[in-house]
């Protein structure tokens, strides 16, 4: 007869090595050699035997040194018919049935992944070993890729080239034609004329069987699909057979619509999968469950969710993979951020899933998922991009400490070189503090101070500005000095300049243009100045204290003149980030922040710095969304705008 081994396989209170569904045989594995069964073992077999499974056990070493007579008592073994009297455990109220007498439980391989954009025959090939893989070490039925896996997700304007179309069609048919065995779904881009569509193909028996066409195009906040992609007209619904089980497959964003799942459903469809490319966004996870629960609710269909990882330029993808059962539970995520093999046994006829490799998430707090989405993100734009090490200036300040502290997680401390610039107004504290942080860190630390090129650059223009006198023009040249030291030293060595601007000096233009917003990649560009702060406490939490705490308590400071602090300048950040938060991430008008009990003088003065700051935000470096308004491609508005609410 023939037979599939599985790994991983849970009874009872056991999980089998191996186990074969249709012959009613489980293979265990000992370590040693010639060793005696323990007591523990010889129950273990019992209680199997019990249950009316055969087992056979073999030790390690024989099967790798006795390798034939092995398989030779695995193939015996599997063409014997299956165990006679199967029969339920004794004792009160067991349940547990025959392994030859249950349903054949479907196993599903999420490849939860980065797939980097563009890459299209590497991520071509890897994903041809990943279907491999899929089958030969999980023994899948099904493996799952991300959406748009082939391409990369998003390509953006590639798909206007009808080259990257061409090679996306050739990679989808080179890959179908190795898979045996199981069935692969893979999202990729495909061209059908001047028409262009988001699909996912599935895979089985060296060919390509169904191809799905995504229905619902988003075309909101980061998203630009019906820039590039099309609906299919005739909108059919994708359900096809996998061992007598009803596969359904949708894409990302309809399942935030009921119709097309509850057609897919109509169709027959008792497990749907669902390959998304969906970036974070704080609070996200909890949103996207309770949609997951509503759906499965309405139709009674188990779901299995799979999410790219990785940073692509301004997104970050966090994975954060799921399934829901079809009564309605949702099952705890996977580790966000993580590249991961997810394995899950589906049941059709509880319609729910048991766990076979499935590593949940231990910490989904804001402040942990939020640092490891800046992390991943600047860890992903170096490698992606070719960086090998970063620069930053590091002030004694809680902005550049906390990119410090980012730097080093993502790259190491041997890839990163922070640079102390003192000037005349640069407090001791200041340079203690930076030398600490290094010290604690293993940072290398340079310091060059500016006096002598900012006083050539004061003597320089001292004809040209007599007569008028010292203001923002004198500080901001300060900082740009800085700015030139380090483009300088990442120009000459090598590497990219971080820089360490927040969102709320972003929002308000409280950075210097060719100053301080010098650099490649902000890290904190979509994180606010509180939660500057609450970041900083979190990390320091999280294994050695990285962050000085005088940094974290000292009022902040720019220190570009005597006795400098930001709130000179600026309302208090804590009201400051409450008017930036309604105003920018909730789209709120100058009436409604008022109306809430806002200032009217502080709220028309923060809103017109929000104005007439967007030409600077418009030449800032990409840094990693986090909440669900980010400055950039996320909020995109005119720079020239005679709009004053």
């Amino acid at each position: 007869m023939g037979c599939k081994f599985r790994r991983q396989v849970p009874i009872g209170p056991y999980v089998a090595d191996f186990a074969c569904i249709e012959a009613g045989l489980v293979i265990e594995l000992d370590g040693g050699q010639h060793a005696n069964a323990t007591q523990a073992d010889t129950a273990r077999t019992a209680h199997l035997q019990a249950l009316g499974y055969r087992v056979l056990r073999f030790w390690n070493n024989d099967v790798l040194t006795r390798t034939t007579v092995v398989l030779g008592a695995i193939h015996a073994a599997t063409a014997a018919s299956p165990h006679p009297n199967p029969r339920p455990q004794a004792g009160e109220g067991a349940q547990e049935q025959s392994i030859a007498n249950m349903p054949n439980p479907l196993r599903i391989a999420l490849a939860q992944f980065d797939f980097p954009v563009g890459a299209v025959q590497r991520n071509a090939e890897r994903i041809a070993a990943m279907i491999e893989q899929a089958r030969d070490e999980y023994g899948a039925d099904v493996v799952l890729f991300p959406e748009l896996a082939l391409s990369g997700y998003p390509p953006e304007d590639l798909l206007l080239r009808p080259s990257f179309l061409a090679d996306c069609q050739a990679e989808i048919e080179r890959i179908a034609a190795g898979v045996r065995d199981i069935v692969a779904v893979v999202g990729w881009p495909q061209a059908a004329g001047s028409v262009v569509y988001n699909a996912a193909s599935v895979l089985r028996d060296g060919h390509v069987s169904h191809t799905y066409r995504k229905r619902e195009l988003p075309n909101y906040a980061v998203f630009d699909e019906r820039r590039y992609f099309d609906v299919d007209p005739d909108r059919d619904d994708c359900v096809f057979d996998v061992d007598g089980v009803q596969v359904g497959l949708l894409i990302c964003e309809d399942l935030w619509f009921p119709e097309p799942l509850a057609s897919t459903v109509a169709k027959g469809a008792e497990l749907v999968l669902v390959p998304n490319a969906s970036p974070f966004e704080r609070d996200k996870h909890s949103d996207r469950d309770a949609l997951m629960a509503q759906r499965v609710q309405e139709t009674g269909v188990g779901l299995v969710y799979v999410n790219v990882v990785g940073g692509q330029d301004a997104l970050v993808f966090d994975g954060g993979s799921v399934v829901a059962d079809g009564d309605g539970t949702v099952h705890p995520a996977a580790v966000a951020f993580a590249e991961q093999w997810l394995v899950v046994d589906f049941d059709p006829d509880s319609r729910r899933f048991s766990p076979v490799q499935w590593m949940e998430d231990g910490d989904e707090s804001r402040d942990a998922l939020a640092w490891r989405a800046v992390v991943r993100g600047t860890r992903d734009y170096f490698t992606k991009n070719g960086f090998k090490h970063a620069w930053l200036g590091l002030s004694g300040g809680i902005d550049s400490s906390l990119v410090l502290a980012i730097a080093v997680d993502a790259l190491g401390a041997e890839n990163v070189t922070a640079v102390r610039m003192p000037s005349r107004y640069t407090a001791a504290l200041s340079n203690d503090l930076a030398e600490e942080q290094c010290r604690v860190q293993g940072v290398r630390l340079l310091t060059i101070p500016i006096e002598k090129p900012f006083q050539g650059f004061l003597d320089a223009l001292s004809e040209t500005f007599a007569g008028r006198d010292v203001d923002t023009t004198e500080e901001n040249l300060q900082s740009r000095t800085r700015g030139a030291l380090l483009m300088a030293m990442s120009n000459k060595f090598g590497g990219l300049l971080l820089t360490t601007g927040n969102k709320s000096e972003y929002a308000v233009g409280y950075a210097t243009i060719y100053g301080d917003m010098c650099g490649g990649y902000a890290p904190l560009k979509d994180i606010y100045k509180t939660e500057v702060f609450e970041l900083a406490r979190w990390r320091n939490t999280v294994g050695d204290r990285v962050i000085p705490q005088e940094v974290i308590d000292r009022p902040p400071s720019a220190e570009l003149r005597e006795n400098q602090k930001d709130q000179d300048s600026l309302p208090p950040y804590d009201v400051l980030d409450a008017i930036l938060l309604r105003y920018v991430d909730q789209e709120q008008s100058r009436e409604d922040i008022i109306a809430a009990g806002f200032d009217q003088a502080t709220v028309d003065r923060v809103l017109r710095l929000v104005r007439i700051s967007e030409w600077k935000r418009h030449q800032a470096a990409p840094g990693p969304k986090v909440s669900r308004r980010a400055f950039g491609r996320e909020r995109r508005y005119p720079i020239s705008n005679g709009y004053g609410h």
